[in-house]
């Protein structure tokens, strides 16, 4: 089971640094697609640093698995706030990434905690 919880955070991990880069970077059709949502200019690093942090949680929580335990629970939340944000201005195919990556993080936290 522990090398499923490891392909699955590890996966995710990468996948939120991707994300950061681009928010960080200023990406522009990133940019705009949150800006679209509703979210100001200067509040996108802060998302980043929150995928930062869950991405090293994610990492961390390999050897320690109640870091692991919370660094999931951040990214679930953040990714269904993401999922909200979207369809609260009916950009429904906005949903498509922040749902798929909701449910990578529930497989994260499920196969964490089944590793222990």
């Amino acid at each position: 089971m522990f090398i499923a919880t490891l392909i699955v955070s590890i996966f995710l991990a990468v996948a939120l640094s991707v994300s950061a880069f681009g928010k960080l970077s200023k990406n522009p059709q990133i940019v705009s697609t949150i800006e679209g949502v509703g979210v100001p200019t200067d509040r996108i690093p802060w998302l980043a640093y929150a995928e930062i942090l869950g991405a090293v949680g994610l990492v961390v929580g390999l050897f320690v698995w109640p870091v692991g335990v919370a660094a999931a629970i951040g990214v679930i939340l953040y990714f269904v706030g993401a999922v909200i944000a979207h369809l609260r201005v009916d950009d429904a195919k906005g949903t498509g990434p922040s749902a798929f990556l909701t449910l990578v993080a529930v497989a994260a936290l499920v196969l964490r905690l089944l590793s222990i």
